[in-house]
């Protein structure tokens, strides 16, 4: 299984996760053909630097000003009307609306109100799009990352003089590990942390890989006390039956409405469960209701079971641990006569056994052509590669 693994010990952003993805390996000109595709007038360049004495990476992002703000709509615009990778688009799309997600959260308005203000920006826009470009070109099973430096202080931004974090880096932050670092800056911006919290899965404060390559991306800002760098740690991690072990969390609602499961369900997998699912039972004095049941890893537990808590007004939630075997598994985009088509394969010791079409990019077919899902399934499964 290959593993990304993010070092953000002096805190992450767009540009940082850029550089070390190119001083990984990633080629400059997949990321310079990607921005170009948006049309947003956006250049990016990389150059070999120092910092503190250290070999890094730096991506500079040559963008004009702006004074226009920009909505999650016209964003999802500009994507979709590029030349990227389905697979780059997909994550893309991810972080955006994550983004607008946290946004929509820190100001109390709905997401199609959310205007994107620095984060809006077409530098902004071309770090996160690059960002997603190079985790696909790099194939990576999973990411996991340290915890989190925000730095302390204040900033100057659109709506003022604010806090650090700032209110939509401390919503895209729920749920993750927060580190003390004596800095009094911006280590970590709102497009870094929705990038880093968009696709990582674990939380742990040293890479657990055989590591084949490290690449470091620089930072804007120098520091006495260490260098303002990013570290990636790309590895493997040994695959034993694809074995590993979760919790479960799960409580019994027989008083909340269908509106509010389907809310913190979403909730939930916004925060990093890894599956939230129900199911109906019959309660004491004949009263119908459902478990709602989380699953989700050992560092999560704390963070979810505060979004049931709050989201459900349950009295208590049940935990316990369990172990799971998974498929190996792969994202791969499936040529059809009806276009790209997302799917996954899973395959064990070795040999194919499972290919699984993508509900959502299914569905986007069927709904454009007027078709059958089933007929959009069976074209996938016909013709994905072996």
């Amino acid at each position: 299984m290959k593993v990304l693994h993010f070092d953000c010990f002096s805190g992450i952003s767009g540009d940082m996760v850029l550089g070390a993805l190119v001083d990984l390996g990633v080629p400059e000109e997949i990321i310079c053909i990607a921005v170009d595709s948006l049309n947003i007038n956006v250049k990016v360049n990389f150059e070999k630097i120092r910092k503190n004495g250290f070999a890094v990476t730096s991506a500079i992002v040559d963008a004009p000003p702006e004074s226009k703000h920009r909505y999650l709509h016209q964003i999802e615009k500009i994507v979709n009307d590029s030349k990227l990778a389905l697979e780059a688009k997909h994550l893309a799309l991810k972080i955006f609306n994550r983004l607008a997600n946290a946004e929509a959260l820190a100001h109390g308005i709905s997401v199609d109100k959310v205007h994107f203000h620095e984060v809006g920006a077409a530098d902004s826009i071309a770090d996160i799009v690059a960002a997603a470009v190079g985790f696909c070109w790099l194939k990576i099973d999973k990411f996991t990352s340290r915890s989190v430096p925000t730095g302390h202080g204040s900033v100057k931004c659109e709506h003022g003089v604010m806090p650090i974090p700032t209110p939509g880096t401390t919503a895209l932050l729920e749920g993750a590990p927060v580190a003390n670092v004596n800095i009094a800056k911006e280590l970590t911006t709102p497009t870094g942390a929705a990038i880093l919290t968009s696709v990582v899965t674990e939380w742990m404060e040293s890479p657990h890989m055989t590591i084949q390559k490290v690449g470091c991306g620089a930072g804007t800002m120098d520091f006495q006390t260490q260098p303002n760098m990013l570290r990636l740690f790309l590895g493997n991690v040994a695959d034993k039956n694809s074995q590993d072990t979760v919790w479960i969390l799960e409580t019994n609602l027989d008083d909340i409405s269908a509106e509010h499961v389907a809310f913190c369900t979403e909730s939930l997998m916004s925060a990093g469960a890894l599956d939230v699912y129900t199911v109906p039972i019959t309660m004491k004095k004949g009263r119908s209701g459902l478990i709602l049941s989380v699953i989700c890893d050992a560092e999560m537990i704390d963070a979810l079971q505060m979004i049931v808590f709050r989201e459900t007004a349950t009295m208590g939630i049940r935990k316990y641990q369990v172990d799971r075997a998974k498929l190996q598994r792969e994202s791969v985009v499936v040529q059809t006569k009806y276009g790209p088509v997302a799917a996954k394969k899973g395959w064990i010791e070795n040999k194919l056994h499972v290919i699984t079409p993508e509900y959502e990019d299914c569905a986007r077919v069927a709904r454009t052509l007027n078709i059958p899902l089933r007929e959009v399934y069976a074209e996938v499964i016909r013709n994905a590669p072996v």
